[in-house]
């Protein structure tokens, strides 16, 4: 076990999305000397292409990953507090309604479950809502809408910049477009290389897997089994004169939120689910303009700048896989769905844990080992 003065001599971590960008800054800063690893640019991956909302009141199946989220929302004020809020923090709450009777019930027993939590939460008449706090929405005048005032949406690309920036120049070292073909083990089994796709070859103590998406095929490079679920979303950027929107909504068949710089992006589960039909992405995104102008009349005089279907790094309960692999000393993963909401607040745990060799029981549900710890194959 380590303790805290006996730091790693050398960390790659893989995949510099919102959760390698956390976990790396929290370790240089610390004195651990990291080297960031991506078959990218930082940020340009999932962490470019998600809502990027942070909440914990879509996060209620388990009261501990309710905690966990309620704890990442804490860490990104903490986080903003540390770094400067720049142009990557909007604590704008979030408003949602229901389209039908049924859901709107589901809808106000989830918020009264929330507020039982002790969780911010406001429910007021459609009308209200748009009046006080979004006038450019068009909210049903007679529905129930709950508002989060606690949520924020996060610019994930400017934020994994920021915590690379600051790391790099703590004396990190950032390798793009550089991906990770394989970990060497030494006799015990432990990480001690990590090789690279332009043929050189890097000594470490430790590795990070951050890789999302890529989670899996990396885990397999140390002989792991890390069983991923096949989840594509699509996401589109609108651009426009003038954002009209202020916070995150989530509408009955749409979600949007302001982006900044003149920009509005757009999901939808409805168009998610579209992807596997074989529509362009162009046809999506046009799906997805036309709907939130229907929500948003304000997006009619706008243009879809761009849209991406990307692969959303879930493990396949759906839950994080965060922590050390027994297994394989050295070897730890942060792999997550949500890694916006999360990222300040496992980078942190995280980091403490390589460094001090001490884990904190707020991850404990979150453990790699609950999956199999080696790759099985099938029987002959």
């Amino acid at each position: 076990m380590r303790t805290s003065v006996e730091l790693p001599r050398r960390v790659a971590v893989i995949g510099v999305g919102v959760l390698g960008a956390c976990v790396g800054w929290n370790l240089s800063r610390q004195g651990a000397q990291v080297i960031f690893l991506d078959a990218d640019r930082p940020g340009e991956g999932v962490t470019n292409w998600s809502f990027s909302w942070v909440n914990a009141s879509n996060k209620t199946v388990r009261r501990s990953y309710f905690d966990l989220n309620v704890a990442g929302m804490a860490a990104h004020r903490d986080l903003a507090d540390a770094i400067g809020p720049d142009s990557w923090w909007y604590p704008s709450g979030h408003l949602r309604w229901a389209g039908d009777a049924a859901a709107e019930t589901k809808l106000l027993e989830t918020a009264e479950l929330l507020a039982g939590w002790g969780y911010g939460v406001e429910v007021c008449p459609g009308a209200e809502a748009r009046r006080r706090l979004d006038p450019a929405v068009a909210i049903p005048g007679e529905v129930s809408v709950v508002f989060y005032p606690d949520e924020a949406w996060v610019h994930g690309r400017r934020l994994v910049g920021r915590l690379v920036g600051l790391a790099v120049a703590a004396g990190a070292e950032l390798r793009s477009d550089t991906a990770v073909r394989d970990i060497g083990t030494g006799a015990d089994g432990g990480v001690r290389t990590v090789g690279l796709s332009d043929g050189s070859r890097l000594d470490v103590d430790i590795v990070v897997n951050a890789a999302g998406p890529g989670a899996a095929r990396v885990a397999g490079l140390v002989d792991r089994r890390l069983p991923m679920r096949r989840e594509p979303g699509v996401v589109a950027r609108v651009g426009c004169a003038q954002v009209p929107v202020r916070r995150p909504l989530h509408a009955p068949r749409i979600e949007i939120r302001p982006d900044g710089d003149g920009s509005v992006v757009l999901h939808s589960r409805e168009v998610d689910a579209l992807i596997d039909t074989g529509e362009e992405p162009a046809e999506l995104a046009r799906l997805l303009h036309d709907m939130g102008q229907q929500v948003v009349p304000g997006l009619g005089d706008s243009r879809v700048t761009a849209a991406r279907v990307a692969n959303r790094p879930i493990p396949a309960d759906g839950f994080p896989s965060v922590g050390a692999v027994p297994s394989v000393p050295g070897y730890y993963e942060a792999v997550s769905h949500s890694g916006i909401t999360l990222g300040p607040v496992i980078g942190r745990l995280l980091a403490a844990e390589i460094l001090s060799g001490k884990r904190d029981a707020m991850l404990a549900d979150f453990r790699p080992e609950r999956f199999r710890a080696h790759t099985s194959h099938p029987p002959g």
